[in-house]
C-alpha cells in the first residue's frame, strides 16, 4: 500500500545501516590489499568486464565505496603518498580525472550502478531535499502563514537554522509549532534519534 518513494527511502536507510555495521571489515589493510589485487587480476584478464562492480556485489559492499577503496590504493601506489580526500572525491565525481583509463571506467561503472552511495546519489538526495523545501514553502504561503526561511536566518547571523521559523506560532493537534525542519526521508526511530541529537534539540533550545 506504500508508494515506491517511501519503500526506496526505507530500503536506502536499512542498506546504509548494514554498510555501517560491516564498514570496518572492508577497510582492514588485508581486505584493501585483497580487493586491489583481485581488481588488478580481473582487469588483466578482461579490462572491459565490470570487475569492481562484480567484486562489490560479491562481498556485499556498496559499489561506490569499493571504487573509493581501490582508487585510494591505486593513488597511494602511484604517488607514494596518501592521497587527499579532496582529490579522491573529485575523481569519484569526475572519473575522467583518473590517469588510468581502465580504472576510470571501472569507477564510473560503480558510481552509476550504486543506489545508495556515491556522487550521483548525493546529487539526487540534495535535489529531493530542495524540492521538498520548495513544496513546504508553497504550503506555508497557501495557508497565509508568516515565516522566516533558512537563508534569511543565515543572513541575520543565526548559526543553527531550521528550514522555517514561524513568526506567529500555530497549534497542530494540540502542539504549538514554532519552527519546521523538512526531511525528505522515512522517519524511523533511529533516524529520529540521530536528527534529535544533531539538529532538533539545538532548534528546540533556541526557538
Amino acid at each position: 500500500s506504500q508508494s515506491q518513494s517511501t519503500l526506496l527511502s526505507i530500503f536506502s536507510q536499512e542498506y546504509q545501516k548494514q554498510i555501517k555495521r560491516t564498514h570496518a571489515k572492508h577497510h582492514t589493510a588485508e581486505a584493501i590489499e585483497t580487493y586491489y589485487q583481485r581488481y588488478l587480476n580481473g582487469v588483466m584478464k578482461n579490462a572491459a568486464a565490470p570487475v569492481l562492480l562484480e567484486l562489490a556485489n560479491e562481498v556485499d559492499f556498496a559499489p561506490s565505496l569499493m571504487a573509493r577503496i581501490v582508487l585510494e590504493r591505486y593513488l597511494q601506489e602511484k604517488e607514494q603518498a596518501i592521497p587527499s580526500k579532496t582529490l579522491i572525491n573529485s575523481m569519484l565525481r569526475d572519473p575522467s580525472q583518473i590517469p588510468d583509463g581502465v580504472l576510470a571506467n571501472q569507477v564510473y561503472q560503480c558510481t552509476v550502478n550504486d543506489c545508495c552511495y556515491g556522487p550521483l546519489v548525493d546529487c539526487i538526495k540534495h535535489a529531493i531535499g530542495h524540492e521538498h523545501e520548495v513544496l513546504l514553502r508553497e504550503m506555508l504561503l497557501e495557508k497565509n502563514l508568516s515565516f522566516i526561511a533558512e537563508d534569511q536566518l543565515r543572513a541575520k547571523g543565526y548559526d543553527k537554522t531550521p528550514d522555517f521559523i514561524l513568526e506567529v506560532p500555530v497549534a497542530v493537534e494540540g502542539h504549538i509549532i514554532h519552527w519546521i525542519e523538512s526531511k525528505a526521508s522515512f522517519g524511523d526511530e533511529s533516524s529520529h534519534q540521530a536528527y534529535l541529537q544533531d539538529q532538533f534539540w539545538s532548534y528546540w533550545n533556541r526557538y
